[in-house]
């Protein structure tokens, strides 16, 4: 009897990437070996958004969670971690994309920073003008 194939779901936001796995179990979310309320410092905010598309298809408690994170900062490493969590439970049910779609989960978030132009301060903003 063959267990059934794992596979990794790739969640992004900005420069943080997530690959996550979802399996059935006791709700446990993990994310790089930690509990995710270590790992995001007891950030309320964070911590809903990682929770976000489980609570939204009704299985927050149902399955557990397992998120390697990389890059950017711990905001869009919570938003990527949602996304992958969004990816792997369409995957796991269609009908769970109808609500997950709703709620933006399923739309990667593609904003990145802008890069610097030269003879600029930074991305758009100019040197102070001097008329003399």
């Amino acid at each position: 009897m063959a267990a059934k194939q794992l596979t990794i779901y790739t969640g992004k936001r900005k420069t943080s990437n997530a690959r996550v796995r979802i399996t059935a179990g006791s709700g446990k979310i993990l994310i790089n070996g930690r509990n995710y309320t270590d790992y995001f410092c007891n950030r309320a905010t964070l911590i809903k958004v990682v929770e976000d598309a489980l609570r939204v298809t009704g299985n927050f408690g149902k399955y557990d969670v397992m998120a390697n994170v990389q890059g950017g900062g711990v905001s869009a490493q919570a938003g990527a971690v949602r996304h992958g969590i969004a990816k792997a439970l369409i995957a796991e049910n269609q009908d769970f994309r109808i609500p997950l779609k709703r709620n933006g989960f399923v739309t990667r978030d593609s904003r990145v920073v802008e890069r610097k132009k030269y003879g600029r301060s930074g991305a758009r903003k100019l040197f102070q003008f001097s008329k003399r």
